[in-house]
């Protein structure tokens, strides 16, 4: 508030009735969260009181009785990570990321790539200025965390951490920028502009973190991702091209997109019109696509071949005899509200014992058909990270050497 930065509309809750109050007040959805959790344990995108009130008693639980925390979901929304460092004088901007999953999706779970590739440079300025002005305002010395979520070109400040977060080691291997070293100087004294290696790289190409979910561990598990973590690893991906670095990414997480095939479509009413363009995107690479009634019907008069499926029960064979007769190749499956969720986990589950790649977001989709458009295009090559970034800082490493002796006496000195 007073530095006039934007934040969701929000408020704690210690009852079930102060919480329905708040939620009334700040209107549904909201997003509701325990205390001091990490890993998004116990969060949930609450929809209406119903919901509300089953779920503040696990939040409380979770919380061991302290406040629950009550904002407003934003919907549709950009999240973007931002890693800084602070001496507490200078703040220096480590890396800007662009969550590749809509604002809703755990940090933790969220493919992301740096450096940003849809935000604009007024959106990017504006961000770079509120994280210096959260920094000097908190007076961190070390790492910072700050997640954003940009809403119509508005930058709302979800959460502030001041620590090193998940993705300083993706940050620095991306950049070829050792910050959690550099960070631990500052830590103990050291002035970042006393430390050479300290450089802010603009990147000419694009690294992808996805994370790495072990749902093929765990049969019956729910693919649907939301506020709670469910990932257990991370794995990059680079290249010039984002399509190709994504791809790569998706590789490495044991999710290949495929280069040919059956592509099963199903999506909510409100992304019927959003998906038109990509499936065409999809079938023009040369696949084939079937589709459940309704994304059917639209998908059809808007001059796309596709094959109506059955609902399951409702006639055979239906996407589960599809997904078991291995043709379907990738699946995009968006469901709209609790039924359908519901109704729906019978797919994700046989995709996952049979391997089937999964997307549940739209813009999980997009990114897909990205990718698998540069694999059709050019297919990718191989470098070694350090072809990329390894090298970028030679000149300040050899000045780290040359000042090595002054360097331990300031830290010893402090």
């Amino acid at each position: 508030n007073k530095l006039g930065l934007h934040q969701p509309h929000n408020g704690m809750a210690t009852t079930g009735k102060e919480a329905c109050e708040i939620a009334e007040s700040i209107g549904y959805p909201v997003l509701m969260r325990p205390s001091f959790v990490l890993g998004g344990r116990a969060m949930h995108i609450v929809h209406d009181q119903e919901d509300l009130l089953s779920f503040i008693v696990e939040a409380q639980t979770v919380g061991e009785n302290r406040p629950v925390l009550i904002d407003k979901f934003i919907s549709d929304a950009i999240e973007v990570d931002v890693d800084a460092v602070s001496d507490g004088i200078d703040t220096m901007i480590c890396g800007i990321m662009e969550h590749i999953e809509e604002a809703g999706i755990h940090s933790g779970d969220s493919a992301c790539v740096l450096p940003p590739h849809t935000l604009s440079d007024t959106i990017l300025g504006e961000i770079r200025r509120v994280t210096i002005a959260v920094a000097e305002e908190l007076k961190v010395v070390g790492l910072l965390n700050i997640q954003y979520a940009i809403k119509e070109d508005v930058v709302y400040i979800l959460e502030v951490n001041p620590r090193a977060s998940r993705t300083v080691p993706f940050v620095s291997k991306a950049c070829g920028v050792p910050w959690a070293k550099i960070a631990a100087k500052v830590m103990v004294g050291v002035k970042l502009a006393d430390i050479p290696e300290a450089v802010e790289n603009s990147l000419d190409y694009f690294a992808v973190k996805e994370s790495v979910l072990p749902f093929n561990k765990f049969p019956g598990a729910d693919t649907v991702l939301g506020p709670e973590m469910k990932s257990t690893g991370e794995v990059m991906g680079i290249d010039k091209n984002f399509g190709l670095a994504f791809a790569k990414s998706q590789e490495a997480a044991g999710n290949v997109l495929p280069r040919s095939g059956t592509v099963f479509i199903s999506v909510k009413n409100s992304m019927r019109r959003n998906i038109i363009f990509m499936v065409k995107k999809i079938a023009d690479m040369g696949f084939k696509i079937c589709a459940s009634e309704g994304t059917c019907k639209v998908l059809r008069s808007n001059g796309v071949n596709a094959k109506m499926i059955p609902k399951i029960g409702e006639g055979k064979p239906d996407i589960i005899d599809l997904i078991k007769a291995h043709e379907i190749n990738l699946i995009i499956n968006v469901p709209a509200g609790k039924k359908s969720l519901i109704d729906s986990k019978p797919i994700r589950s046989a995709a996952v014992v049979q391997g089937v790649t999964y997307i549940t977001t739209l813009e999980g989709a997009q990114a897909a058909i990205s990718g698998m458009d540069s694999l059709d295009k050019t297919g990718f090559s191989v470098k070694s990270i350090q072809e990329y970034a390894g090298c970028r800082n030679k000149a300040a490493s050899e000045a780290e050497n040359e000042k090595k002796g002054d360097l331990r006496k300031n830290i010893w000195t402090a």
